[in-house]
């Protein structure tokens, strides 16, 4: 075999093991130097392989790739400055735990640090964003021996406690093109070995199960579940026996439960209710929610706070947590279930329960038949989809204003940007090959637009909703609307860029048209003729409407 030869049967080999352990989707982003990795992909009959123009959009469709699927994409681009586009959406799944492999051609030793064409520094280009980082030789069959093991290590790290990306540099020498020879054997596991990638009920705590319990055996409590319930009905389970509601966000697919919460941003801010309903302690089970008001009044709540979550990282943004609970969530809850139960105070979640649906009558009142922003997250909580949301004001909106729902809800909060949205999008509707909405604002629309490429040839159930106010909406709600003058918010915050939303689309080939009303937004994602919508909308007026949605509930827990 030639040095060719054996980069593309390195290549094939690790996607060999990688499919074995469970990969469907690789993303490619077009380039040279990744070429033998590149053939090694599509040489797979049995492996989805997704081309991106742009390497930002393949890091963020690998990116919501793993997300719905909870399973590493490979995501591949050539050497130089492409590896720094994945950037962004690594930091990403870091911080929001999501596997993903990442891999980066690169020039072989004797081009580094001579000024050789499109090569840069790629070693641990992504730092500690990353579970492991393997810096790999230029491939050699007298090490085709390994090359399995190096494939397990790099799913393990990705899928394993903790999992998310893991990047694997791969230098390539030229000629580029080889032929995939025979590949080393399938290494054989002792059946009777624990499974490494099973990892759904571990946890670590430094309470006993009993203190853990009597810490939680008290009547007066809430649950605060976000993106990271691994088991809703273990979570319903536990709120059940405690007596405590659940103050669910979208994303933790606890919305649907008898006991959930859904408009605790609202309640908190009415301060007679926040004042009476203060808990003794607070459960947190994954990722916090959105809302800033329910933060501040959990702050200051004097709450013994008991934190569980799947990530080996702290997340504590307020500086509350008392008690920290590593693992998922559904273990934790099973485990201390039969140990509570003893101080159960039905008033108190009756109370929460009657609040709750007193807010979502006021807030369906208030809204009327207006198109406006809460009112699209509304209804479109509510659709036979899953739905995406961007950072910003949707994810707010759908938090807020959202009913009890059982949509699968997705956003990435991790690092809370904007960026790579739309691709996101496009990866979850890849994944999963379920109807998939998209819910963005012009701004990231227009960040994103490069998303847009080639995705009519994609066909995917996806239909992307841009809410188009002609800048940064929830700037307005900042103290630099008012502190500034008109002409300076809007030079540093407003910043209207008068894109039609609905050209760019169109010039990309895709259906596209404005809606004027709820029902004509239910029937464009329902015909999907539109891949995008656009809804317009005014910022100004909507700070007025998110006043008018909270002055509404708080009439109505008078």
């Amino acid at each position: 075999m030639t040095q060719a030869d054996d980069q593309v049967t390195f290549c094939a080999t690790l996607v060999d093991q990688w499919m074995a352990l469970g990969m469907q989707h690789a993303v490619v982003a077009p380039g040279s130097r990744s070429t033998p990795m590149a053939l090694a992909l599509a040489a797979r009959d049995d492996l989805q392989v997704h081309v991106a123009h742009d390497e930002r959009t393949a890091a963020f469709m690998a990116l919501g790739i793993g997300q719905s699927t909870g399973v590493p994409a490979a995501l591949l681009c050539t050497s130089g400055t492409a590896a720094a586009h994945f950037h962004a959406a690594v930091i990403e799944a870091d911080l929001s735990g999501v596997p993903m492999l990442v891999l980066t051609a690169d020039r072989p030793p004797e081009l580094q640090g001579i000024g050789a064409p499109q090569t840069i520094d790629q070693i641990e280009l992504y730092g500690d964003t990353v579970r492991l980082f393997v810096s790999a030789d230029v491939p050699d069959a007298t090490m085709a021996h390994t090359w399995r093991d190096l494939a397990d290590d790099a799913w393990l790290a990705a899928c394993g406690v903790d999992g998310g990306p893991v990047h694997m540099n791969l230098p390539f020498r030229e000629p580029l093109v080889g032929v995939i020879g025979a590949l080393p054997p399938v290494m054989d596991h002792d059946e009777s070995d624990d499974d490494p990638f099973d990892d759904a009920v571990w946890f670590m705590t430094r309470l006993s199960m009993e203190e853990l319990a009597a810490m939680l055996d008290v009547p007066h409590g809430v649950v605060v579940a976000g993106r990271g319930v691994d088991d809703v009905q273990a979570v319903a389970d536990l709120a059940d026996a405690l007596g405590w509601p659940v103050l669910a966000d979208p994303r933790s697919g606890c919305r649907s439960l008898a006991g959930s919460v859904c408009a605790f941003d609202s309640l908190v801010r009415h301060q007679p209710f926040a004042a009476s309903h203060v808990p003794q302690v607070v459960l947190h089970l994954g990722e916090p929610p959105a809302s800033k008001v329910l933060g501040q009044w959990l702050q200051a709540s004097g709450a013994v706070h008991v934190q569980v979550h799947a990530q080996g990282r702290t997340i504590d943004p307020l500086g509350i947590v008392t008690e920290r609970v590593y693992g998922e969530a559904s273990a934790v809850c099973e485990s201390v279930l039969p140990l509570v139960g003893a101080s159960v105070d039905p008033s108190w979640r009756a109370g929460w329960s009657a609040a709750d649906a007193a807010a979502q009558q006021a807030i369906v009142a208030a809204l009327g038949n207006e198109l406006s922003e809460p009112a699209v997250a509304r209804a479109l909580a509510t659709v036979d989809a899953r739905l995406v949301v961007s950072s910003s004001m949707p994810v707010r909106d759908v938090e807020w204003f959202g009913p009890a729902s059982a949509t699968v809800v997705h956003s990435n909060r991790g690092a809370n940007g904007i960026d790579g949205v739309i691709a996101t999008a496009i990866g979850v509707a890849i994944g999963t090959d379920e109807p998939t909405v998209l819910l963005l604002g012009d701004v990231a629309f227009c960040h994103d637009q490069s998303s847009l490429t080639a995705l009519a040839a994609r066909q995917l159930p996806l239909t992307v909703v841009v809410v188009d106010n002609d800048g940064g909406g929830i700037f307005s709600f900042l103290p630099q609307r008012t502190a500034l003058s008109t002409e300076r918010f809007e030079q540093l915050f407003g910043t209207p860029h008068g894109t039609d939303v609905v050209a760019v689309a169109r010039a990309h080939g895709l259906g596209a048209r404005t809606v004027e009303s709820v029902d004509d937004l239910l029937a464009a994602v329902g015909d999907r003729e539109a891949v995008v919508v656009r809804v317009p909308s005014h910022r100004d007026h909507n700070v007025a409407v998110h006043d008018a949605l909270h002055a509404a509930v708080a009439a109505a827990l008078v």
